[in-house]
């Protein structure tokens, strides 16, 4: 099995209810398991800062899926969410979003499926909650830890604990 790291963020409606459904509907095969998560965080919108605040989390989950399977899964949750994709270059409200952050330490560059996530060295959203998870990881694309590349962050976007510790 394989080990890999999705980000999950929502602006709309029930945030942290969203979340919640989505890592549900991903564990729904026994193909996905949750080996642990982050805490919960309120952040602030990457690429458009008029949009409402998010509420993102990152999970640990071992996988029997290829990554072009778990990006599948990853969409058609989504889809199955209500998630609605546009042809827009701007970043718009969703109510769910999962993105494959790592998997293992695989570097995939294909049309549609991008690993390590292509914008992960750029966004404190995402590389908070991993560094609750896994400080010392090295990307594999940049050689670097997740520790050195939050460090390295050119803008580091409002991240804070989204209440209490609330379990996925």
């Amino acid at each position: 099995m394989a080990v890999a790291y999705l980000c999950l963020g929502s602006n709309l409606g029930d945030k942290l209810g969203n979340i919640q459904q989505a890592v549900r509907m991903l564990t729904q095969t026994s193909m996905v398991t949750v080996v642990r998560s982050s805490a919960f965080y309120e952040t602030e919108p990457w690429g458009n800062k008029e949009l409402d605040w998010f509420v993102n989390a990152v999970i640990e989950v071992k996988t029997k899926l290829s990554p072009r399977e778990l990006l599948d899964l990853c969409k058609n949750t989504e889809i199955q969410m209500g998630r609605k994709k546009t042809e827009s270059k701007n970043y718009e409200p969703r109510n769910i979003d999962i993105d494959i952050l790592f998997y293992g330490d695989l570097i995939i560059n294909e049309p549609d499926l991008i690993i390590p996530h292509p914008h992960l060295h750029e966004r404190a959203f995402a590389i908070v909650p991993l560094l609750e998870l896994i400080p010392d990881y090295e990307h594999p694309k940049y050689k670097k830890s997740l520790l050195q590349l939050h460090e390295e962050l050119e803008t580091v976007d409002d991240v804070f604990l989204y209440g209490t510790r609330v379990d996925i």
